[in-house]
């Protein structure tokens, strides 16, 4: 049986409602590393440091993620996953008020 018109809204506004909040942890995750990492204190254009995430979720998709404390690559596993991959597409971070 198909389901009525009212009920897929219903169903999709209950999806997007769980996609803000998926987005609102991985920005708060992302931020909390950046500021420990000093991005804060850091003055920089935000064209500049949308392109230089970009730069970097290109890295990481291709498996060129390097540990810097120990300048060794990443192996599968480590961060709870396999090296170089990553949810974000290029310009995903920005959510959907448009800001980066």
């Amino acid at each position: 049986m198909k389901k009525p018109s009212s009920k897929i809204r219903d169903e999709i506004a209950k999806l997007q409602e769980q996609l803000k909040q998926a987005e609102t942890r991985e920005a708060e995750r992302i931020g909390r590393i950046a500021l420990k990492a000093g991005l804060g204190e850091t003055e920089i254009d935000e064209i500049e440091l949308h392109a230089a995430f970009e730069g970097l979720v290109i890295r990481f998709r291709q498996g060129q993620g390097v540990i810097a404390s120990t300048g060794r690559k990443r192996s599968a596993g480590e961060n709870g996953g396999p090296a170089g991959t990553t949810t974000l597409a290029p310009g995903a971070a920005q959510g959907s008020g448009g800001e980066a």
